[in-house]
């Protein structure tokens, strides 16, 4: 058969997404996380005889969101750790591969999004590879250990090792401490088993497995810092690309103390074996539950603005130090990486409801005191925008906090550990036909830098349908993601300083240079803490 493709677990078929390039759909790169194997490090898939279809995306990860495009979870959907491929046809010599980590605030999300098609980028020469990986609390919320005679036997004990499993899956059931304990950031471990799979299959594909570059947007764009500094995950890919990493982290304090608020509202008792027997259906409804109180209760602290319950765990085994910590110490030097941030992030949030309206400049020093800012920096927004709405002042502060500072503190963080850092600005606007401008928002890059404007799906995102200057953009971002996946070059000079001046701006050709928004004073953030920890 034509467009079959034999990987170490069996054959897949795939299928022409267009005349040069060939997908292959919903390809299990670890087992099931259910059952026994819950909130447990992942394990191996099962090897399958004949041909498997790889005509379809895999069920995505439990999680309440139905995004335009993609799937919705279904209870029972639970084969949720599978990898999409594209690859051009007919291939000639190992060709670079390029690793897409969807975002999703750690809760929501999955691969089958249409801008994340990754047929434009083959075109140009890559493998492209998607994935799905846990969210929400089956991916990131902390389990507390179990006493020996609880959680570490019986029914529901952690699945142990088979003698013929992976050496790699082994050795992070080993991680597991005393096996009482299931570890933090299993999402992260999910992303780990995907780039072993990419390390043993990809060639299959036409890929090469030493030239590999680990690429995300958001939550996902951190989860690439976190896997650069991981041990677990080191020598699986050579390069990474990180657009719009979000800055918040939490404590093992910090995830506890959410563990223990949503096994209160799933009526489930906060210990390994309370929180096994609620349904993963039952802690996504209780998650949202705990969100929607966060976000009526504006005296509840820095969670009422944006109530984002999840983000990678510090202090543990998988993740014993934050990003930017051990990238200034040199934990991934000898990563080349690409970062980006879009200049009007928080439009988006603000756009869907998903962040507080403070509608008056007494809740903006609310919001700064809850988030520990000091006075200056509010002012200095205030000031950088005279006569602006306080929604203006307020969306711009907080998207620098989440996104566009800790952007330009990674690039520095890396440079400073020997690394070489490539920062880019995305600031594509403009009117929209109704006289509303299109925001340079969050993840409005995204369908740029994957080529795929045309989904009638993302004219949200994009505001609208895209113009010639918009495809000749399009083709620029592109390209500038294949040459850094190829050779480590996007096509700009590395982030050589604390000024913005290194930065690559992205526009579109007949943009004004008086239309273009200016990064903010970064002295204005000389005194705040990175990584935010919240609450």
């Amino acid at each position: 058969m034509d467009d079959v493709f034999e990987t170490t677990n069996g054959a897949v078929q795939g299928f022409r997404a267009a005349e040069d390039v060939v997908a292959a759909l919903g390809i299990p790169y670890a087992a099931p996380p259910f059952g026994a194997a819950r909130f447990r490090a992942p394990r191996p898939a099962t090897p399958w005889r004949g041909v498997r279809d790889g005509t379809a995306f895999g069920p995505v990860a439990p999680q309440s969101a139905e995004l335009p495009g993609a799937p919705s979870w279904r209870p029972g959907d639970e084969d949720v750790l599978t990898v999409n491929v594209w690859t051009p046809t007919p291939a000639t010599d190992p060709l670079p591969v390029l690793v897409w980590i969807h975002g999703g605030a750690y809760t929501f999300g999955s691969s089958a999004q249409p801008d994340f098609d990754g047929t434009a980028l083959a075109r140009t020469g890559l493998v492209v590879v998607t994935l799905n990986y846990r969210l929400g609390f089956e991916g990131f919320g902390h389990v507390p250990a179990a006493s020996r005679s609880g959680f570490g036997s019986g029914p529901d004990a952690p699945v142990s090792a088979d003698s013929d499993a992976d050496a790699d899956f082994e050795a992070d059931a080993d991680a597991e401490s005393d096996g009482t304990a299931p570890p933090d950031n299993r999402g992260l471990l999910d992303l780990i088993a995907a780039l072993r799979w990419v390390r043993d299959d990809i060639g299959a594909f036409g890929g090469d497995p030493g030239n590999v570059t680990l690429a995300g947007q958001s939550s996902g764009a951190t989860a690439v810092a976190c896997l650069m500094v991981m041990e677990q995950a080191r020598g699986l890919f050579r390069r990474a690309i990180a657009h719009s990493p979000a800055s918040p982290f939490h404590t093992r304090e910090i995830a506890a103390s959410t563990t223990r608020e949503i096994a209160a509202a799933a009526g489930c008792e906060a210990t390994p074996a309370g929180l096994a027997s609620a349904t993963p259906q039952a802690l996504v409804a209780a998650s949202n539950q705990v969100v929607d109180a966060y976000r009526h209760d504006p005296s509840s602290g820095s969670r009422h603005y944006d109530p984002s319950l999840f983000a990678p765990v510090l202090g543990g085994a998988t993740l014993p130090v934050d990003p930017l910590t051990a990238l200034a110490a040199g934990a991934a030097r000898d990563v080349d990486l690409l970062l980006c941030h879009t200049t009007e992030e928080y439009w988006l949030l603000d756009a869907v409801g998903s962040c507080a309206k403070l509608t008056t400049h007494a809740r903006i020093d609310r919001f700064a005191e809850d988030f520990g800012l000091a006075g200056d920096v509010v002012e200095g927004y205030r000031s950088a925008r005279p006569g602006a709405p306080v929604r203006d002042v307020h969306l711009a502060l907080f998207g620098d906090l989440l996104f566009g500072e800790f952007t330009h503190r990674l690039a520095e963080a890396h440079a400073t550990g020997g690394g070489r850092a490539h920062l880019s600005v995305f600031d594509r606007r403009r009117g929209g036909a109704d006289r509303t401008p299109v925001r340079a928002w969050h993840c409005a890059d995204i369908p740029f830098a994957f080529g795929n404007l045309d989904d009638d799906r993302l004219s949200f995102l994009i505001g609208g349908a895209p113009g010639p200057e918009d495809h000749e953009l399009a083709h620029r971002m592109v390209r500038a993601w294949s040459g850094f996946a190829a050779t480590g070059d996007p096509g700009w000079a590395p982030f050589a300083g604390t000024t913005t001046r290194t930065a690559h701006v992205w526009t579109t050709a007949d943009q004004p240079a008086a239309d273009r928004r200016p990064v903010p004073d970064r002295a204005l953030w000389a005194t705040t803490d990175f990584p935010v920890l919240r609450p």
